[in-house]
């Protein structure tokens, strides 16, 4: 039940029709008897600095998450980032401190790999290749690099934010082999769709599925169904793959301690989820 006394962390992103956040930490608040409430709000990038302000002069406010599109605009509209963020170009969550000064983080990345290396899949020397370098991709690319791989393909449409991308990683991870331009998934052993595409029908596939082997790994960010048209594709060829939910499972105890709700274990937040698509 929400009250006077509940504690609110915006949901900020658009379109809102995919988020899955709120069905996980609404029931996992509700089951720790926490006065807590994630929710929605959709706004175009146009309107987002402005209404990111307002958002956050609510006294009852604790904190957000941040979603396409606006992960790299927040960047500039918080007080400090941490590491983390600034690694990756991006921020996915915002700390409104006692004092009122907000902190940007970033989580993506940590969840990704996380739920990969929870497979058993080893990233060690792994090559791998990153379609979108908005955001997410950068997130992902960021904790791949830290995850220790040994060559890394960037793919944007922007071929600009792609090179920045490779600029950022070279300076941070000089032993890192980054290459650009390419979005041919053949011989690498993961790839990574941290591209939109898939969120509406019609899209075309990310990669070509023809030039992907039966042994790459294949993830996915996209949420809008379980199994995306990519992630159905790869498990026709026999690859193993990662959903999209699972990378946001697998950051949400990051999240939790972030804002200072303790943690949880994503077994436990699965358990009761209430997840729709």
């Amino acid at each position: 039940m929400i009250s006077g006394k509940t504690t609110l962390i915006a949901h900020l992103g658009y379109p809102t029709e995919s988020f899955k956040a709120p069905m996980i930490y609404n029931p996992w608040f509700d089951k720790q008897g926490i006065d807590a409430v994630v929710i929605p709000m959709g706004v175009k990038p146009e309107d987002y600095p402005e209404v990111f302000a307002s958002v956050f002069k609510f006294t009852n406010l604790r904190g957000a998450l941040v979603t396409m599109p606006h992960k790299i605009t927040t960047m500039s509209l918080v007080d400090e980032v941490t590491p983390t963020a600034m690694i990756a170009g991006a921020c996915n969550a915002v700390l409104k401190r006692a004092d009122g000064k907000l902190v940007g983080d970033q989580f993506d990345g940590a969840g990704f790999v996380r739920g990969v290396q929870r497979k058993g899949r080893s990233l060690d020397g792994a090559r791998v290749l990153v379609s979108g370098s908005g955001g997410v991709g950068s997130a992902i690319a960021a904790s791949l690099a830290a995850a220790n791989v040994a060559e890394m393909g960037l793919f944007d449409m922007n071929g600009a934010s792609a090179d920045a991308l490779a600029q950022r990683l070279r300076t941070h991870y000089p032993k890192l082999k980054v290459t650009t331009g390419s979005n041919d998934p053949a011989g690498f052993d993961l790839v990574v769709n941290a591209t939109p595409l898939g969120m509406k029908e019609g899209d075309p596939l990310p990669f070509d599925i023809d030039r992907i082997a039966p042994t790459t790994f294949v993830g996915e960010v996209v949420m809008k169904s379980e199994y995306t048209p990519l992630l159905r594709a790869a498990k026709e060829k026999g690859c193993a793959v990662q959903v999209g939910t699972d990378m946001l499972f697998e950051m949400i105890p990051a999240y939790l301690e972030f804002f200072g709700y303790g943690t949880a274990t994503a077994e436990e937040l699965r358990a009761v989820a209430t997840l729709a698509y």
